[in-house]
C-alpha cells in the first residue's frame, strides 16, 4: 500500500503528507486551496528531527486526487467529511480502503451510509498531536503515542493492513473489536466539551489575555468531564462494547479523582503550548464560537454520543446540558 490521497490541509492533513512522503509513500493531497502548498513540505518534531516529503499531486479535483489510490485518509473537520465522501465515492476502486484520522466526528456513521461494502477503518486516537506552522509548507509535529488504536471493516487481509498502518506511522497498532469504539470516543467530544462548558457556561466576560486550554486547566474542569465521561461509559455498556476498550479518562490519564486529573492534564509537556479559543476584541479576549471546538466537538462529536443513548433510553443529563449549551452557541 503505496500510493495515498489524504483529504484535507489542516493541522493533521500537512504533518501526515510531510512524515509519509518523507518515508517515500506517493501521496496525493485533496485540498481546496492547491495553489497555497507548496512542492516540499517540512515537519518537525518535538526532538528536533525534521521530515521532508514532496507528493506526487496536489489538487482540489476529487477524480484526480483518488485516481489508482490505495488509500484515502480524510483529515478533515466533521461537517466536511460527508460531503468529501459523496465527493470522492464515484471515483474510487472497490478495493480501496477509506479511513478517517479522526473517527469521533461521524465518519463511520456517514460512511456506512455512502459506502456500503466499502474498506473503511478509522483512528480511535489521531497518530499525532501536531499545528501548522504555515499552511501547505511546514508543520510541527508536537507528540506521538505510544501505540495506536483502529476500527475497520471489510478488509479482507486485515492483519496484513494492521501491519501496513504500523509501518507508516511507526507505531504499534492494534485492532478495535467493533466501531463503536472508534467513533464514541470520549477524547475530544468530552475532554474539550466539558472543559468549554466549565469556562463559559455562565455568564462571559472578557479577559486581558488569551488562556492556555490545558496548562490552566481547573479541578471544576475535571469533575465535569469525570460526570460526563461516567454518562459516557453506561452507554457504551449498553452498545455491549469491550471493557476498557475505551478507557475512562481517569484511566487514560492515570489518575484518581478531580485533583489528580488536573495535575496530569497540566504536566503534559505537548498539551502545554496549546492556547483557548479566543478572539480579542477591544474590551479583551472572549470565546471564539467559530473554532473547531465548537463548529466540530459539539455537532460532530459529542452529538453521536447524545443521539445513541436516546435510542438506548439512557439519561445522560450532564451530556444534554453541554450539549444543548454549545449547540447554541453556533448561532
Amino acid at each position: 500500500m503505496k500510493k495515498i490521497c489524504i483529504c484535507g490541509g489542516g493541522n493533521l492533513g500537512l504533518v501526515c503528507a510531510g512524515v509519509l512522503a518523507s518515508r517515500d509513500y506517493e501521496i496525493n493531497i485533496l485540498t481546496g486551496h492547491p495553489d497555497s502548498w507548496s512542492r516540499d513540505i517540512r515537519v518537525f518534531d518535538p526532538d528536533g528531527k525534521e521530515f521532508t516529503g514532496a507528493p506526487e499531486l496536489i489538487t482540489s479535483d476529487p477524480q484526480k486526487a483518488v485516481a489508482s489510490v490505495d488509500m484515502v485518509l480524510l483529515c478533515l473537520p466533521g461537517y466536511l467529511i460527508e460531503q468529501t465522501l459523496k465527493q470522492i465515492k464515484p471515483f474510487i476502486s472497490h478495493s480501496c480502503i477509506v479511513g478517517a484520522i479522526v473517527a469521533s466526528t461521524g465518519f463511520f456513521f456517514f460512511a456506512h451510509d455512502l459506502l456500503p461494502g466499502q474498506p473503511i477503518f478509522g483512528f480511535q486516537r489521531v497518530p499525532y498531536i501536531c499545528r501548522t506552522i504555515e499552511y501547505g509548507r511546514c508543520g510541527r509535529l508536537l507528540g506521538y503515542k505510544k501505540s495506536l488504536s483502529v476500527a475497520a471493516e471489510n478488509i479482507p487481509d486485515v492483519v496484513g493492513f494492521i501491519d501496513e498502518l504500523e509501518q507508516m506511522f511507526e507505531t504499534p497498532v492494534s485492532l478495535l473489536d467493533t466501531f463503536y469504539e472508534a467513533a464514541l470516543t470520549n477524547s475530544n467530544p468530552i475532554l474539550h466539551t466539558s472543559r468549554l462548558f466549565s469556562m463559559w457556561g455562565g455568564e462571559v466576560k472578557p479577559i486581558p489575555h488569551q488562556s492556555k486550554f490545558y496548562s490552566e486547566w481547573t479541578d471544576r474542569d475535571s469533575k465535569l468531564m469525570i460526570e460526563m465521561d461516567s454518562e459516557f461509559q453506561t452507554l457504551l455498556r449498553a452498545l455491549n462494547v469491550r471493557e476498557g476498550a475505551v478507557p475512562t479518562l481517569l484511566d487514560y490519564y492515570e489518575s484518581t479523582d478531580a485533583v489528580s486529573l488536573t495535575r496530569k492534564i497540566r504536566s503534559i509537556e505537548a498539551f502545554k503550548p496549546i492556547l483557548t479559543p479566543m478572539i480579542e476584541t477591544p474590551d479583551g479576549w472572549l470565546p471564539d464560537y467559530h473554532s473547531r471546538y465548537f463548529t466540530e466537538d459539539f455537532p460532530f462529536g459529542l452529538r453521536f454520543i447524545k443521539e445513541l443513548a436516546d435510542k438506548k433510553n439512557i439519561p445522560v443529563p450532564r451530556i444534554t446540558e453541554v450539549l444543548s449549551w454549545g449547540l447554541s452557541k453556533r448561532n
